[in-house]
């Protein structure tokens, strides 16, 4: 029993080990430089950060979802998504061809050497954090239908 309270003690501590955005330096779709620290930096406003790749299915669910309801939200809710490809170099030609295609409405950055994915010490994705005032507020890793709903509310208590 001592075992899984430390397991679970440690698994807390590391969920929560990054708590504000690194400085780190990502590639647009177009080729240009996305600073962390001075690109997404509006105070208050709420940046949600999605890792995904091209050959992961819940992920482009999820990004799907996020698109269709965006609009709505935004009614509620001062908020960016922006959706961190960590596809490599055999895969991130797929990326803006898929981006293009599915018509999202979002700003796709690529995490090409997956510096950001380390910093943040991801596993697997789907995975999604929120952001406020450089600061992550939320973590959700994985994806379900309707999950989308407690983001909402997530995003509603910032």
């Amino acid at each position: 029993m001592r075992k899984i309270h430390l397991l679970l003690l440690f698994i807390g501590f590391s969920a929560f080990a990054q708590k504000e955005l690194p400085n780190l330096n990502l590639t647009s779709l177009e080729g240009k430089t996305v600073s962390l620290k001075n690109d997404f930096v509006e105070k208050d406003k709420i940046y949600i950060f999605s890792f995904w790749a091209t050959w992961c299915t819940p992920c482009i669910a999820e990004l799907d979802e996020l698109n269709d309801l965006q609009a709505e939200w935004k009614k509620d809710v001062n908020f960016e998504i922006v959706a961190i490809s960590t596809d490599d170099s055999r895969t991130q030609k797929r990326v803006k061809p898929l981006v293009n295609g599915k018509g999202w409405e979002f700003n796709v950055v690529l995490d090409s050497n997956q510096d950001f994915k380390r910093a943040l010490s991801i596993v697997n994705i789907p995975y999604t954090i929120v952001v406020k005032n450089q600061q992550i507020v939320h973590i959700q890793n994985g994806y379900v239908p309707g999950s989308e709903s407690e983001l909402l509310a997530k995003l509603k208590a910032l």
